[in-house]
């Protein structure tokens, strides 16, 4: 591919939650009850974060999600639209709109619970993917979805988060797989064309069939939430994929973007915006 300045047409396959996020002190321990803060309730869903994020950073996106009939749908639609997400491809479930549990520490770190509640009622069969120049994908939907999507996108790129197993020919068919240290430890890195692993603090690296061909640190940041960072990361990494830019220059701005949404409250607290990313890679 070469670099274009188009705004890439972007699919995003995924969950839409509501997130109800409470701060404490420190997370508990098993059994052990804390007190925490007021809760916050903060649009969410590994899709929805995905979609907003490519959105703010100027990509053309359409999230393909479900949700229920009730008033966090509403809610959630109302978000979405308002950082530019169209959601003419979002159905509906008798089911509930999905909802997570979120704590987060005084240091940044959290614990996650989620409800899938509609996002389990996904279903592509009246989707066209055809137009979108990349989809996106996590796997906090079925893993049917996942194979029906890799088969027929274009180009696909796979969040393999949460870590779940996945079809062998399904990774075959990505563009990229996308994992964290903890994830990456259940794919055989060798047989995955590219692979591009997420550090957090430490930054991310590329790998060619098992082999580093880029890595790049993060910027050094004092975080406030880290929720949803590795969503804004996937995001910003389809998004420049889709332009054409270079291997390590894609790493390096999807890299820079995750670090940024963790200064505020969140997992769209802080979506960065694509001139907000190169000044600070402009910086470095």
């Amino acid at each position: 591919m070469t670099g274009s300045a188009t705004a890439p047409r972007l699919g995003v396959v995924g969950s839409c939650n509501v997130d109800l996020v409470v701060r404490c002190r420190r997370l508990a321990r098993p059994g052990e009850t804390v007190l925490g803060d007021d809760v916050v309730r903060l649009s969410g869903g590994k899709g929805a974060n995905q979609a907003a994020a490519a959105a703010r950073l100027g990509a053309n996106v359409s999230l393909i999600a479900a949700v229920g009939h009730d008033e966090s749908a509403e809610w959630l639609l109302d978000t979405l639209r308002g950082v530019g997400v169209h959601d003419e491809l979002i159905s509906r479930s008798s089911r509930p709109t999905g909802t997570a549990f979120i704590t987060v520490d005084d240091r940044g770190e959290n614990e996650i619970v989620v409800s899938r509640g509609a996002n389990a009622d996904l279903d592509l069969a009246d989707v066209d993917l055809e137009p979108f120049d990349v989809v996106l994908a996590s796997m906090e939907v079925a893993a049917s979805v996942l194979d029906d999507a890799a088969s027929r996108s274009r180009h696909f790129i796979l969040n393999v988060a949460p870590a779940a197993p996945v079809n062998p020919e399904t990774l075959d068919r990505c563009a990229v797989v996308i994992a964290n240290e903890g994830e990456a430890e259940s794919l055989s890195l060798t047989s995955i064309e590219h692979c591009v692993v997420t550090m957090g603090a430490k930054g991310a690296v590329h790998f060619k069939h098992g082999r580093e061909v880029a890595r790049v640190a993060a910027p050094v940041i004092d975080p406030v939430d880290t929720v949803g960072a590795g969503d804004v990361f996937c995001a910003a990494y389809a998004v420049m994929w889709a332009r054409g830019w270079p291997a390590r220059d894609v790493l390096a701005y999807a890299v820079t973007a995750g670090a940024l949404a963790t200064l505020a409250l969140g997992a769209q607290g802080a979506l960065p915006t694509h001139e907000e990313v190169t000044t600070w890679l402009a910086r470095a």
